[in-house]
Parts: C-alpha cells; structure tokens; sequence
C-alpha cells in the first residue's frame, strides 16, 4: 500500500512539473509576441510624432501665406 502512495505521488509530482513547464513556455511566448506588437506600436508612434512635426511645419507655412494675402487685399483696399 505505501508503495504505491509513493508512486502516485511521484507520478503527480511528475505531472505538475510538466504541466508547470508546459505553462510556463507558453506564457514566454505570449510576452515575446507581446514584446514585437509593443515594438511595432513604438515605431508607428515614432512615426506618427515625425509626420507630426512636417504637418505643424506645413500648417506653419500656410498661415504665413494666409497673413500676406490678407494684407495684400487689406492694401487693396
């Protein structure tokens, strides 16, 4: 009867490393993808900060044009 107690035991502690291994490689794989998308949205966030600037520098000139052709029709005037 102790013997196989003892086997039993061994079996399930057996089976819970595997099962706690088996968790745990999943787990890792899941971070890693989660590591690249989190990449990814770095980059695009990057970018998206670069296109930022460009439009504010475009915008930036637009307004100036706007003000002299607001005085070149208050001159008009």
């Amino acid at each position: 009867m102790t013997g196989a107690v003892i086997a039993i035991a061994i079996v399930l502690i057996v089976i819970g490393g595997i099962t706690a291994s088996v968790v745990a490689y999943f787990r890792l794989q899941r971070h890693r993808a989660d590591a690249v998308a989190m990449a990814e949205y770095r980059r695009l966030a990057e970018e998206a900060v670069a296109n930022q600037g460009v439009l504010q520098g475009q915008v930036a000139e637009l307004n100036d044009r706007v003000k002299s052709v607001e005085s070149l029709l208050r001159s008009v005037d």
